[in-house]
C-alpha cells in the first residue's frame, strides 16, 4: 500500500514539475513579440519600468508581457532602467529581451555621416538617427571650448568628420559621438599613406580637407577631382609681383557660401565683391576652414593631383559637369565666353 501511495504521489510531482516546466517555458521561453519582423524599442533617459513596459505592450504577446512583468517584479529593474535602442526579433524568447533591457545590451545604429554643406544640415541627420537632438549638436559644434578639445576651431570643425557609415549607439552622447569621430578621423589619415602624402604638399589634415570640399563643389565627377586639385594647388603655389601672396582661387562655390545661397547657378559679378573670408576672389588662400563635409574621393583626389600647368578652369558649354582648363587667362576667357552664352541660352540666371 506505501508503494502505491509513494508512486502515486511521485506521479503527482511529476505532474507538477511538467507543468511548472511548461508554465515557465510559456511564459518566459517562448518568443516574446507577436511581430513577425524584428522591431526596436526606443528607451529615453526619463522613461521608467511602467513607459517601459507600455512601449513593449505595443509588439508583445500576452504571455510575453506576464512574464517581462514577473523577472521585472523580482529584479531590481525599476532601479535600472537603461536608455538605448533594443532589437527585439520575431523569435526571441522574453528571458533573452528582458536581459537586453536590464543589462543595457542595445542594437547598435548604422549611423552614415552626410557631406552636408552646414552644421545645421549635419546635426538634423544626425540626430534623427541618435537620441541626441540637432540643437543640443549644432550648441556642441559651435562651442569653441568643445572644437578646442579636439584640435579644431568653429570654422575647421567640420574637417572632423569622414562620411562614413559607423556603428554607434542610439544614446551616444554628444561628447562620446565627437571623442568617436576623432578617433575615426585619425584612423583615416594614417591609413593609405594620407597624413605623409599631405606632408608632401605642404598642407595639414584639415587644408587638404578644406581644399578637397572645395573641388566637391565644384563637381560630382571623382574621374576629374584630381585635375581641378592640380590647378588650385598651381593657384595656391604660384607668386609673381601681382600675387606674392599666391593666386586667389577664384572658387565659386565659396562665393556661394559667402553669401550663404547654394541655389545659385551664375556667380554675377557683383558678388565677387562681397566682403567675407570665405570669398576666395576677395581673398588669396584656402578659406577659413572647409565649406562643407568634403568626400574621401575629394580628399583623395588633392593627396594624388594630378600634376600640369594649368591656372585657370571653366565648366563646359555642353554641361557635362566637366571643365575646360588653361594655362593662359586669354585661353580662359575664351573658355568662359562660351560657357556664358551657354548659359543665356538656355536662360539661365
Amino acid at each position: 500500500m506505501k508503494a502505491i501511495k509513494s508512486k502515486a504521489w511521485l506521479y503527482v510531482a511529476s505532474m507538477l514539475a511538467v507543468a511548472v516546466a511548461g508554465m515557465i517555458y510559456y511564459y518566459l521561453f517562448s518568443a516574446f513579440s507577436r511581430v513577425p519582423s524584428t522591431t526596436y524599442i526606443f528607451i529615453d533617459d526619463d522613461d521608467s519600468q511602467d513607459s517601459v513596459f507600455a512601449k513593449l505592450s505595443v509588439i508583445g504577446t500576452s504571455h510575453g508581457l506576464a512574464g517581462f512583468h514577473a523577472l521585472a517584479r523580482h529584479s531590481s529593474y525599476a532601479e535600472h532602467v537603461r536608455p538605448g535602442r533594443y532589437g527585439i526579433s520575431p523569435g526571441e524568447c522574453t528571458f533573452s529581451v528582458f536581459r537586453h533591457l536590464k543589462n543595457g545590451m542595445q542594437s547598435p545604429v548604422s549611423l552614415t555621416i552626410p557631406e552636408a554643406r552646414t552644421v545645421e544640415k549635419l546635426a538634423a541627420t544626425l540626430s534623427r538617427k541618435l537620441m541626441a537632438d540637432s540643437a543640443t549638436i549644432v550648441a556642441s559644434l559651435k562651442d569653441s571650448a568643445v572644437c578646442a578639445r579636439l584640435g579644431y576651431d568653429t570654422a575647421t570643425i567640420a574637417a572632423l568628420f569622414i562620411p562614413n557609415t559607423y556603428d554607434v549607439y542610439w544614446n551616444i552622447s554628444v561628447e562620446q559621438l565627437l571623442e568617436r569621430m576623432l578617433r575615426e578621423n585619425k584612423q583615416f589619415w594614417k591609413a593609405d599613406n594620407r597624413q605623409q602624402l599631405a606632408n608632401d604638399l605642404g598642407l595639414s589634415p584639415t587644408e587638404v580637407t578644406t581644399l578637397a570640399s572645395i573641388i566637391d563643389e565644384e563637381t560630382a565627377n571623382n574621374a576629374e577631382k584630381p585635375m581641378i586639385a592640380g590647378m588650385y594647388l598651381n593657384r595656391l603655389n604660384f607668386r609673381s609681383a601681382e600675387y606674392p601672396d599666391g593666386m586667389p582661387l577664384q572658387a565659386d562655390p565659396t562665393v556661394k557660401y559667402a553669401v550663404r545661397d547654394f541655389t545659385l547657378r551664375r556667380i554675377y559679378h557683383k558678388l565677387l565683391f562681397t566682403d567675407s573670408p570665405y570669398n576666395t576672389y576677395k581673398y588669396p588662400g584656402l578659406p577659413p576652414g572647409p565649406i562643407k563635409i568634403a568626400s574621401i574621393a575629394g580628399i583623395d583626389a588633392v593627396l594624388h593631383c594630378t600634376k600640369h600647368d594649368y591656372l585657370y578652369m571653366c565648366a563646359k558649354e555642353d554641361f557635362s559637369g566637366k571643365h575646360n582648363f588653361a594655362k593662359t587667362y586669354s585661353e580662359h576667357l575664351k573658355n568662359a565666353a562660351r560657357y556664358s552664352k551657354a548659359l543665356n541660352e538656355r536662360g539661365i540666371k
